[in-house]
């Protein structure tokens, strides 16, 4: 016997025979505590979390991800999905409750005639990227390698092509989906719309997706693209000037600035190793020599440390920054969207930088709009789109002693910066303790969300994540 969490809040019970059968039933497998895939699939990419699931559900398709809800559901077990296993807020594990692990369907399937891609729900950025690109085709994805595609697509997806192509959710074309009656469905803008609605921003509220397949667009297999650093003492006025050439820039230019102590680069001088600077990442989407033209007020700017803007592969772009995200260390976020940076903004956030709590911590403004701020706000559940800036404030450390002042370092600032924001929030940079901050993340779609979350998982089944109470009308 097991015992595990129940939905009731009680413990449950189950029966070493009744998980015998479900082992037998599956493509995948069973895996009980100190099997080494019980203990692959507890371990996230976030270290914060050290937690001990009841046992591990491992999934190799539709049939198996219905058979695990089904048994859940009928044992009325608390359970957890692992995809790509990199949310922030280490949603994919919790003590005693079901695991469903999804990490081994990684399949991604391109169709270069249809400029359309078939993509597993374990899958990475990374893989998606080299198999795209083997065509010279995208999808617009996030901007770290090791990130999931099922988590970055189900809470929106935004990074280095979305101001040229939109968000990873605008170019969801369908989605398979098994529901919490173990239904499996497709979801699209003609099967099961109000779930094809929900599931483009409302995260892993409403189902389990097995499958989900992108419209792709041609780029690559170069871009232009790199970063210039310049001395953290001249950020007052160039971010301000990012600021003007941001929201001037063609759709095809994404600038993004970082503020952090600089990492021992090869491309760095020696004596900037450690100390605080500003970067700049910059990616063009579109021709060499049109991209050389949109970068040249960027490039222009005061006396960079270093200018390290050429053509690159997309997919080595697309991974520049994985050394700077590596799994097994500590990770925080707090995160705001702001329509503007104004010079108070701008010196409060330095005031943070000259206090960084550990050299692996950092501050990023990202910028979108362009194909994405076209989007209605009510097309999809994601309602954020206007242009505007995206701050994650991105705290990383390895010692467990310095909890309390990295996470607190994060609060501070997250508060200090909340005048200046608009109120809304983008669900994936959410951390665990935010659930409060579920009406920012969703604002006006949040009665629609929650009256299909009442359709779809009335008994809310799902609910290891940043949750949606269904709606009981």
């Amino acid at each position: 016997m097991f015992d595990l969490k129940a939905l009731d809040g009680r413990i449950a019970s189950v029966d070493q025979g009744d998980l015998d059968a479900l082992d037998a039933s599956l493509r995948g497998g069973v895996y009980l505590p100190g099997t080494p895939e019980y203990e692959e699939a507890r371990i996230t990419w976030n270290s914060m979390f050290e937690r001990y699931p009841a046992f591990v559900i491992r999934a190799m398709g539709a049939s198996d991800v219905q058979k695990a809800i089904n048994f859940v559901r009928q044992a009325g077990l608390m359970m957890t999905v692992r995809s790509g296993g990199h949310q922030i807020a280490g949603h994919a594990v919790a003590d005693k409750a079901v695991m469903l692990d999804l990490s081994q369907m990684r399949s991604v399937h391109v169709n270069p005639a249809r400029k359309t891609a078939r993509v597993a729900p374990g899958a990475l950025l990374g893989d998606v990227d080299r198999e795209t690109q083997a065509h010279g085709l995208v999808v617009p994805t996030g901007i770290n390698s090791t990130t999931g595609i099922a988590g970055l697509t189900l809470g929106g997806g935004f990074g280095w092509t979305t101001r040229k192509f939109g968000m990873t959710i605008d170019n969801l074309l369908s989605a398979e989906v098994v529901t919490a009656d173990g239904a499996i469905v497709t979801a699209s803008s003609t099967s099961h719309p109000e779930l094809f609605w929900a599931i483009r921003g409302g995260g892993g509220n409403f189902g389990v997706v097995t499958s989900f397949e992108f419209q792709l667009h041609d780029l690559g297999p170069d871009v232009l693209s790199g970063l210039i650093v310049h001395p953290i003492e001249k950020a007052p006025e160039l971010l301000s000037e990012f600021v003007a050439i941001a929201d001037t820039s063609p759709d095809e230019l994404t600038v993004w600035s970082v503020m952090r102590k600089a990492p021992p680069l090869p491309f760095l001088p020696e004596e900037w190793h450690g100390r605080e600077v500003l970067i700049f990442a910059a990616c063009y989407s579109g021709p060499m020599d049109e991209g050389e033209k949109a970068m040249s007020a960027l490039r222009a700017l005061g006396e960079p440390i270093v200018d390290v803007i050429s053509p690159h592969r997309f997919v080595d772009w697309q991974a520049a920054f994985d050394p700077l995200l590596s799994p097994g260390v500590r990770n925080y976020w707090k995160s705001h969207d702001f329509n503007t940076l104004p010079p108070a903004a701008i010196t409060d956030l330095l005031d943070a930088i000259s206090t960084l709590p550990d050299p692996a911590c950092e501050v990023f403004i990202a910028h979108v709009g362009g194909a994405m701020a076209r989007v209605e706000p009510a097309s999809t559940a994601y309602p954020q789109r206007s242009a505007h800036f995206i701050m994650n404030v991105h705290t990383r450390w390895e010692d467990p002693d310095k909890d309390d002042s990295c996470i607190g370092w994060a609060r501070r600032l997250y508060e200090q910066m909340k005048p200046y924001s608009t109120g809304s929030a983008y669900v994936n940079f959410m951390p665990e303790d935010q659930a409060d901050h579920m009406t920012g993340a969703y604002g006006v779609n949040g009665e629609k969300l929650s009256k299909i979350k009442g359709i779809y998982d009335p008994g809310n089944l799902f609910r290891i994540n940043h949750n949606i109470l269904p709606s009981r009308g």
